[in-house]
């Protein structure tokens, strides 16, 4: 599957439309060990990397950490990740089972607190937790400052920009751990051969990833390096692009 990756990526270079590609991770709280193996990942192949931050379970260690790493932006990745869904449902923190008003007011005081620590680093982006979140919520983003939203899968229609992800690199409902190379590269052969020129987001959460999910990381950042098939991209520069 890797071959079919890199036929896509050979066919992008001949039509002259290389691939954006980009890199987000989510749940960044404090430094870790995992962060630390992150970063130098991403200062290594020289990827820009996209860390969605829970506001109300970081602070100043994390901001510390993060001073220097010229390729790291930080997204607002919702308030708490605090599950509100009742026992039975797909967990929330961002649904419809709270007032709007009530959520974005949360929302807003996170993109405020992560903005006083991390200033310009902070790019006004919002990650829902579980990569969900309702209509009435998303109708209010814009009014709080915030400029695109990131989830998984295809766009819906939004008032504001929409930067997905579309490979995961975590097998949630199986062993929670990387999923297997062929199947991720498979799902990324078939976003290199879809139509248009949306970016293709991969993402990953560094605090669960075992030796596979850092595995296909370094497999994939070795292919696309240098490729004329493909860029990766900061968040910065695909909001620029919204």
């Amino acid at each position: 599957m890797r071959d079919t990756v890199l036929q896509a990526l050979d066919r992008r270079a001949a039509e002259g439309r290389p691939a954006r590609l980009w890199w987000r991770d989510d749940d960044a709280v404090e430094p870790t060990a995992a962060l630390d193996r992150m970063l130098l990942l991403s200062q290594t192949w020289q990827v820009p990397l996209a860390l969605a931050a829970i506001p109300a379970r970081t602070g100043a260690p994390l901001a510390e950490r993060l001073q220097g790493e010229n390729l790291t932006t930080v997204a607002v990745h919702g308030w708490a990740h605090r599950n509100h869904a009742p026992s039975g449902e797909k967990k929330a923190e961002l649904g419809a089972h709270r007032p709007a008003p009530v959520v974005l007011a949360e929302l807003a005081q996170g993109f405020d607190t992560l903005r006083g620590l991390h200033g310009p680093r902070l790019a006004p982006v919002l990650v829902p937790p579980w990569n969900r979140i309702s209509p009435d919520v998303v109708a209010g983003l814009p009014a709080l400052g915030f400029r695109a939203l990131s989830v998984y899968g295809p766009p819906k229609p939004a008032p504001l920009a929409v930067i997905n992800t579309h490979v995961d690199l975590i097998d949630w409902h199986g062993t929670r751990g990387g999923r297997p190379a062929d199947a991720l590269y498979a799902e990324l052969a078939r976003e290199l051969a879809r139509p248009g020129d949306d970016p293709i987001g991969i993402l990953g959460h560094h605090l669960v990833h075992d030796a596979a999910a850092w595995s296909f990381l370094e497999s994939l950042f070795e292919l696309t390096r240098g490729h004329p098939g493909c860029r990766w991209t900061s968040l910065d520069q695909l909001l620029k692009d919204a």
